[in-house]
């Protein structure tokens, strides 16, 4: 199969180098960036990439802009950000790769690396994303602070050689900062899933595909009680997953996971304060 990519940046002078050389197969490159200040849109011009400019609201706006105006070379379109990285085995699958009638898009999993390797366990191996879909019928929705396909799950089918993906390319306190940002979209999807039935997972009949497992379990986890979850996420990780095999990197991992949660949990709760007052009053 060959493919055009579509890559979202912002300010990744550091990350886009390494990957856009393990690019240079592609012929065909189109770059979404939010307003970089720094070296980011020389870099992606001087490999060739086209550059669309467009301030940032959303992940799936991003990628559904790019799909929209990208004037794509070939039909089939690999969605990757800037620290996400493709193997030479990633694209002799992709090379490999023919398309089965009804078929709009591929599920993709990813590697999470962590100070230098593979959190295999911690990382929840194997995570799956759409990540590769037909221009003219892949499209995304927001969910929480990321995107999620908008097309049914059987015409989705399942790609199983990974890339690679370095979240903690630009550090640790780097890796906070922006999940401070992502915690006010979680606990708005938290709310709204306690009071809103969904729908997609009813559609999902048979449950067979890794990502709709995940969101079911995601669905379970939004019904605890707020300040049980980081506990709840750092035992999943560590324990159930089995992040203790990786070392002081799983360790650390989930309980930077655990954070995250506790975030998410205090801002959930500060919403629902709200919410009860204004009705009180």
């Amino acid at each position: 199969m060959k493919v055009s990519v579509l890559l979202l940046t912002y300010n990744e002078e550091k990350n886009l180098p390494l990957c856009l050389n393990a690019l240079s197969w592609c012929d065909d490159i189109v770059v979404v960036d939010s307003g970089s200040s720094d070296r980011t849109m020389e870099i992606a011009r001087t490999a060739g990439a086209r550059i669309l400019l467009r301030s940032f609201d959303s992940f799936a706006d991003q990628r559904n802009h790019g799909l929209q105006f990208g004037d794509f070379r070939h039909d089939w379109v690999l969605h990757l950000d800037a620290d996400e990285i493709v193997t030479p085995e990633f694209k002799a699958s992709l090379d490999a790769l023919k398309p089965t009638e009804g078929i709009d898009a591929y599920q993709v999993p990813s590697k999470m690396m962590f100070l230098g390797r593979w959190l295999k366990h911690a990382g929840m191996w194997p995570v799956y994303q759409v990540r590769l879909g037909h221009k003219d019928k892949l499209r995304f929705i927001q969910v929480g602070h990321g995107q999620r396909e908008a097309i049914p799950p059987t015409r989705i089918g399942m790609f199983h050689e990974p890339y690679l993906h370095y979240s903690f390319s630009h550090g640790l306190a780097a890796w906070l900062r922006k999940h401070v940002r992502y915690a006010d979209d979680e606990a708005r999807l938290i709310i709204s899933s306690r009071y809103e039935a969904d729908m997609e997972m009813a559609a999902v009949s048979d449950g067979s595909a890794v990502s709709f497992k995940r969101r079911r379990l995601k669905r379970l986890a939004n019904r605890l009680p707020l300040f049980c979850r980081p506990p709840a996420r750092f035992c999943y990780i560590y324990i159930i997953r089995q992040g203790f095999r990786d070392g002081i990197r799983g360790l650390t991992y989930a309980f930077m996971l655990s954070i995250y949660e506790s975030m998410i949990s205090l801002i959930a709760y500060e919403q629902i304060w709200i919410k009860k007052n204004k009705a009180i009053d």
